[in-house]
């Protein structure tokens, strides 16, 4: 099995886990974790309609949707009218991983990670010159980036990670029926980088 369902201890936003090395290195492609992202973010979509958003044609997006539904990451989502048309949905508004004691588990884990680093590597530029100047002096208030070092343990830094986590779970996991209208999407990006032992 490549995923478990999640409790509140330690997954507060209900994100799918991925345990499985197999389901790691199938989901570090970029077409799909393109896909994922969109559907998690727009919901159900066809392969077709997605095909245009994620750099890949309609058959290429089905295919690579089929392999995410085999890990369970997306699904069917019963939704539309036409019955020649496959709406594919998100399983889940979220997904995470850990970093396993095992070696093969490890070597899927970075790959994974290194592919999510690499799909988003150039958003803050692109937020910065072409969603920044244009938004309202409320929002650019609160917006950017914060920059702190600070020297923690292990344990210190998973419990900084969860306490941060749990401030946002509200706003994550609470239904569209009780989200605010004049609201809208914000990406927190959380970049954790413990740096290098000093010499």
């Amino acid at each position: 099995m490549s995923l478990r369902n999640p409790g509140h201890e330690g997954n507060p936003y209900g994100d799918l886990e991925l345990t499985n090395p197999t389901a790691m290195r199938a989901l570090s492609h970029p077409v799909r974790l393109a896909i994922l992202s969109r559907l998690q973010r727009y919901g159900p979509a066809t392969a077709t309609e997605l095909a245009e958003h994620v750099g890949a044609t309609p058959s290429v997006t089905s295919w690579h949707l089929r392999h995410l539904a085999g890990f369970g990451l997306v699904r069917d989502s019963g939704t539309g009218g036409d019955a020649r048309k496959r709406y594919w949905a998100a399983s889940a508004r979220g997904f995470r991983f850990t970093f396993p004691e095992d070696e093969e588990g490890q070597a899927a884990s970075q790959v994974l990670s290194r592919a999510i680093f690499t799909q988003y590597a150039d958003l803050p530029r692109r937020w910065m010159f072409e969603v920044e100047p244009d938004l309202a002096p409320e929002w650019r208030r609160e917006a950017g980036l914060s920059n702190t070092t600070v020297r923690l343990t292990a344990a210190e830094l998973a419990a900084v990670n969860a306490a941060m986590e749990q401030v946002l779970a509200p706003y994550v996991t609470r239904d569209l029926d009780d989200q605010p209208t004049d609201g809208r999407h914000v990406r927190f990006m959380r970049y954790v980088l413990p740096e290098a032992e000093e010499r």
